[in-house]
């Protein structure tokens, strides 16, 4: 009987050393092995250990871990693992039951605790069940394998409100989203119709689509904005020609760190969320990782959750912010942290223009989460994201022109074009085969170069802002839709 020649290497996308008590962080992967290859259907697991701090279920929603695999046949390129829909198992460790949900694409899996508690988690023989045959690979073939984790957070299905009936910029009218039907009109104040009594700005209509993803249904969301460490990872598994497109060359621009060459690239500072990311770039990222873009409705609802709103409301919940100059501990260290000016609750803390102050540039992802910090001093946001107010942009797809509103939803399939492009077809910026430009997409969130008023939740400054470039303080995070 030949076996697959499996020569096992790993990968951990984020291991953030935060310490929001609530919230998971620092995560660890052991080396994978493989074990109990079947010939005849053409699968092997993938087998590993998986840890990370301070994970939590409650009544509300969970943390969770996205895991996907990448291989190589022999001195090929990387291309991305099919994972069974089913028979993936882990072992209870310390009496923490996993629960293990599989998307039907196989395209990675979500891990997360199975019964309401708290604290950390360490999963001894995690398997994956892969689908090598699947995937065009030979029984006998030489593999190499890389695993990456991504912490993600579980916004679940329900009501919202989007705009919160302050004075932000072009803020939608105090809508309520009660339905995953995107075409129906909201229910209360607010509607797509664009007229008097309509919800949104004049002129806005409905998606032409029920399925465009409207904030209602439940999703998860990446519970940091990309960091730069990896982005390093991302781009090596890239081709040279791949890598030539998607290489920000912006090494010592405003705190970016990532550097090297194609195949060996690598960010000095990994921890770091990382800035001159295009629209192009993040749309990369999330199809190669079998993720995708985010809404501007799903941005509202990741930050406000189903509670009321408060009128012009940052994403911790309320209008207070720190109001002086940061400075920082052990600078550029995984154990980044702020040293002087943290504001206490209910002030929330955040990097923007008046708190950024000297230091120029993003700061580590999850900065401002400390062992006892509640959500304002965390800077989190309803469920726990961390940083939807301030640090870098959030890239988001429009409601407010055709392209934004073609989108429906579709997910990454692991695999870019030849030129290292994001090949989804409704996707904003697609072109020809590929999301080669903007048009559909816009910024939310704020960043550490504006003012205050960018930062609140249903501030549209730039909603529809097509930028295509790279900028100092623009970052991307994605979402999938729940399985």
């Amino acid at each position: 009987m030949k076996k697959v020649n499996l020569i096992i290497i790993f990968s951990v996308l984020i291991g953030l050393s935060v310490t929001l008590t609530t919230h998971a962080n620092n995560i660890s992967v052991s080396t994978p092995t493989l074990t109990g290859q079947n010939n005849s259907q053409h699968y092997v697991f993938v087998q590993f250990d998986l840890s990370w701090d301070n994970s939590f279920r409650d009544e509300v929603n969970w943390d969770a871990v996205w895991v996907f695999v990448k291989y190589k046949v022999t001195d090929g390129n990387w291309s991305h693992a099919t994972l069974n829909t089913s028979g993936h198992s882990v072992t209870t460790t310390n009496g923490v039951a996993a629960t293990i949900d599989t998307p039907s694409d196989g395209k990675g899996v979500f891990l997360y605790r199975t019964s309401q508690a708290s604290g950390s988690i360490n999963w001894d023989d995690v398997k994956l069940r892969w689908n090598y045959g699947t995937d065009g690979v030979a029984d006998d073939a030489t593999v190499t394998v890389k695993v990456f984790a991504i912490e993600m957070v579980y916004v679940p299905t329900g009501t919202f409100a989007a705009g919160s009936g302050g004075s932000e910029t072009s803020a939608f009218t105090l809508t309520t989203i009660n339905t995953g039907n995107a075409t129906t009109a909201p229910s209360g104040t607010g509607g797509f119709s664009g007229s008097a009594e309509g919800g949104y700005p004049a002129g806005q209509t409905a998606p032409d689509d029920s399925s465009w993803p409207n904030g209602y249904s439940d999703f998860y969301c990446t519970k940091y904005e990309i960091s730069q460490g990896q982005y390093a990872d991302f781009l090596n598994t890239l081709t040279a020609s791949q890598d030539l497109t998607r290489f920000p060359g912006k090494d010592g621009s405003s705190r970016h760190t990532i550097g090297g060459s194609t195949g060996s690239r690598s960010a000095s500072v990994p921890d770091r969320a990382c800035n001159c990311l295009s629209w192009m770039d993040g749309c990369a990222y999330m199809d190669w990782s079998g993720l995708r873009p985010m809404t501007e409705l799903e941005f509202e609802k990741a930050c406000r959750g189903a509670i009321a709103p408060v009128a012009n409301e940052y994403a911790w919940g309320n209008t207070n912010i720190a109001g002086s100059a940061y400075t920082l501990s052990n600078n550029g260290q995984y154990n980044e942290a702020i040293a002087t000016n943290y504001a206490s609750e209910p002030t929330g803390n955040t990097s923007y223009s008046t708190t950024n102050g000297d230091i120029n540039g993003p700061l580590r992802c999850g900065i401002f989460a400390t062992n006892s910090s509640t959500r304002a001093e965390a800077g989190a946001s309803y469920y726990g994201v961390m940083e939807m107010s301030g640090n870098l942009w959030e890239r988001t797809v429009t409601i407010e022109n055709v392209t934004g509103r073609g989108f429906t939803g579709t997910h990454g399939d692991g695999a870019l074009s030849d030129d290292g492009n994001a090949t989804n077809s409704d996707w904003p910026g697609y072109v020809d085969g590929e999301v080669t430009g903007a048009t559909g997409s816009g910024f939310r969130g704020g960043d550490w170069y504006h003012a205050a008023s960018y930062l609140r939740v249903s501030a549209r400054n730039l909603a529809v802002e097509t930028s295509a470039s790279r900028v100092i303080h623009t970052g991307f995070r994605g979402v999938r839709t729940a399985p």
